[in-house]
């Protein structure tokens, strides 16, 4: 498929008049996932930290006649996490779905070079986020009895890769936390569900890696192809649905065959 046009996204109804947060929102899985949601009839905020990536996402959303606002801010930090959400209760109301896709900090490290501050921030990053992201925005959804939060893992946190251990650690700490969370709200009416892509085209390969490296890492999935930002998009759309309404707890692989649990 096509990310670049409304008209490719599949439709699920039940999803219009909803309000959602997507966290690093701005660019790649992210703001694919956001223009999905927006041609569902999502209001969407897009979350980031850098304002004119998000303002391009929301222009785009706007020029194909979806509703999204900015709602920048550094989800590492606790108070920011709280003024986002109010940011968005006030432009939009209350979040009933919520995508804690905020990180991408996977360069590769041995270990014993890591060192103790990349490790906390990696781990701040891909982890700690997701926990300040849902716990911001869980009471409501609880009270309400209703509400979809999609996760994002990594391949990483599912088999030992190239990756560097403090991003696979947090990443399958991801994976766990969504579990746990699934089995603890479950019966409030909150569903929990995390995505973990295998390798997914974005700015930073197109920009370092050749042509034939990009071949070469196709090459490695047995589908033969590395991921499209709108192939996790797709995945979002179905787990936030009514079409997954009796799915929780559950982590998709969306990894072309490569990740095989």
């Amino acid at each position: 498929m096509s990310d670049d046009t409304s008209e490719d996204w599949p439709r699920h109804p039940g999803l219009a008049g909803k309000v959602a947060l997507v966290t690093g929102g701005s660019r790649g899985i992210g703001a694919a996932t956001c223009r999905a949601l927006a041609a569902n009839g999502v209001a969407v905020a897009v979350n980031g930290r850098d304002r004119a990536a998000i303002d391009e996402v929301v222009a785009q959303i706007a020029a194909e006649g979806g509703t999204a606002v900015a709602a920048p801010g550094d989800v590492t930090d606790e108070a920011t996490v709280r003024n986002v959400r109010a940011t968005v209760e006030r432009a939009l109301g209350p979040v009933e779905i919520l995508a804690a896709f905020a990180g991408g900090q996977g360069a590769p490290a041995p270990t014993v070079q890591l060192g103790l501050d990349r490790w906390r921030a990696v781990v701040e990053s891909e982890l700690t986020s997701v926990y300040l992201t849902v716990t911001a925005f869980l009471p409501a959804m609880i009270e309400r009895g209703e509400g979809t939060i999609i996760t994002m893992s990594s391949a990483a946190g599912r088999r030992p890769g190239g990756a560097n251990a403090a991003y696979a650690a947090a990443k399958a700490g991801v994976v766990m936390f969504t579990k746990h969370l699934a089995n603890e709200v479950g019966k409030q009416g909150v569903r929990v569900n995390c995505l973990a892509p295998s390798a997914v085209l974005n700015e930073r390969m197109q920009r370092f890696m050749s042509a034939g490296q990009l071949d070469e890492l196709a090459a490695t999935h047995p589908l033969g192809r590395i991921g499209r930002p709108g192939d996790v998009a797709q995945a979002v759309l179905y787990l936030v649905s009514d079409a997954s309404s009796w799915v929780t707890g559950v982590t998709l692989d969306l990894a072309g065959g490569r990740v095989i649990v």
